[in-house]
């Protein structure tokens, strides 16, 4: 017979190898949750992920010079955001179309 062999068993096994659990009702933190609590932090897990709703940013391609890259990148987390608000800072003085 070939394959590994294991004496542990996987966590579910000994899950029902121990049967329910019965709380003593001595200590809160070792109360499990009921049906409804373990719903809403399902639900609460759920809403924290993705865009929020009614986000006005818009996913898009550019090509930008790597160096200029570099240099936002370096300041930390929220370079995009910054590099955004230069760009609308930029738009104040500037027209963004082209006069020919």
């Amino acid at each position: 017979m070939s394959g590994l062999k294991t004496t542990s068993q996987t966590d579910l096994a000994r899950l029902r190898a121990t049967g329910d659990f019965a709380w003593d009702g001595t200590d809160e933190d070792d109360r499990p949750l009921s049906r409804e609590e373990m719903q809403a932090g399902i639900d609460a897990n759920y809403k924290k992920r993705g865009r929020p709703v009614g986000a006005l940013k818009e996913s898009t391609t550019i090509r930008f010079d790597r160096d200029v890259l570099e240099m936002f990148r370096a300041s930390g987390p929220g370079w995009q955001t910054r590099m955004n608000a230069a760009l609308r800072d930029w738009l104040k003085s500037h027209s963004p179309t082209r006069n020919s």
